[in-house]
């Protein structure tokens, strides 16, 4: 279960220590397993009254921008963990978990100079925030378009005999492709069986006598070969299908079986190395992301709190 934090703001002036030590007394008479820690935060440069109520409406809009950053890879890194059957991972921050990571935040002075106006850091931590989010998008992009070829081709492999790949269902042997002959593929509805056996060799002339085979079947369809003049396939066709049996175009190709076989290995490979790369940057991602929210919660506290002592 997640942990909850509180904020709170203490005025920083000489009083501050009592205050702290009185809020530790009331904190403890009610909840005695509750920890208590200082938030450090920098000296900013807070600039004018003007600019503080001009940067409240920016700072609103991006706390709602960042958060909904962090909600986004979280949910990610959850489907990725769920799809894949394994325990979730603690998210870290810096490689520290949340929780030790917000008690112990320090304020990165490297990145972001606390003599900067608090605009300029605002919109810094905005834009960085901006750029994972595009790289988020363009990862998962990538991704979901790979899933998807995977996906389509798997469907051709697994649905019905009606609309799925044959390919790895019919043999050369099977097949009779001569100057006069032609093999077709026929798609009958199982409980069809009987009829189809009792009728395929008066549906047109020139049909090869008991040269209807099944092929196989499924919890639909069953396919079956049969051989007749190819002149006569037309018609064949035709007649079939008033039936009710669908007759399924077919080119037997060794070739191309073994290339749908290697396209299958070859996209279900990307799809594994893009998920397993996709879900690291995530976890590494969400951490900065997550720093970089917490740095804007500074400056929005630091912000709040210097403007009420000017009005004040």
């Amino acid at each position: 279960m997640a942990s909850r934090h509180w904020v709170v703001s203490l005025p920083v002036e000489n009083s501050a220590s009592s205050l702290w030590n009185r809020l530790q007394e009331q904190i403890s008479k009610h909840s005695f397993d509750t920890p208590l820690y200082r938030f450090n935060t920098p000296n900013l440069r807070v600039g004018t009254l003007d600019s503080l109520l001009a940067l409240s409406d920016d700072l609103v809009k991006s706390n709602n921008f960042i958060e909904g950053v962090s909600h986004k890879i979280r949910r990610q890194i959850e489907e990725f963990e769920r799809v894949s059957g394994v325990e979730s991972n603690a998210l870290t921050v810096d490689g520290v978990p949340v929780d030790s990571y917000l008690t112990r935040f320090v304020w990165d002075e490297a990145k972001y100079p606390t003599m900067s106006p608090l605009k300029e850091i605002v919109d810094s931590i905005h834009s960085q925030v901006a750029k994972i989010e595009d790289d988020l998008k363009v990862r998962v992009a990538e991704y979901n378009n790979v899933r998807s070829q995977l996906n389509a081709n798997n469907r051709k492999q697994s649905g019905s005999l009606a609309v799925r790949d044959l390919s790895d269902l019919v043999k050369a042997e099977d097949i009779v492709i001569s100057e006069h002959l032609i093999t077709l593929l026929a798609i009958v509805p199982k409980y069809s069986q009987n009829e189809w056996l009792a009728n395929y060799e008066t549906l047109t002339n020139y049909v090869v006598p008991r040269s209807s085979k099944k092929l196989h079947e499924d919890n639909e369809y069953a396919l079956y070969k049969v051989t007749l003049f190819k002149r006569v396939a037309d018609n064949f066709r035709t007649n079939a299908r008033e039936k009710g049996f669908q007759i399924r175009e077919f080119e037997y190709s060794p070739e191309a079986q073994e290339n749908r076989k290697q396209e299958l290995e070859r996209l279900a490979q990307d799809q594994e190395s893009l998920r397993s790369s996709l879900l690291q940057w995530c976890y590494t991602s969400y951490g900065e992301n997550f720093s970089e929210e917490e740095r804007k919660e500074v400056v929005e506290e630091e912000e709040e709190e210097t403007r009420k002592n000017k009005r004040a």
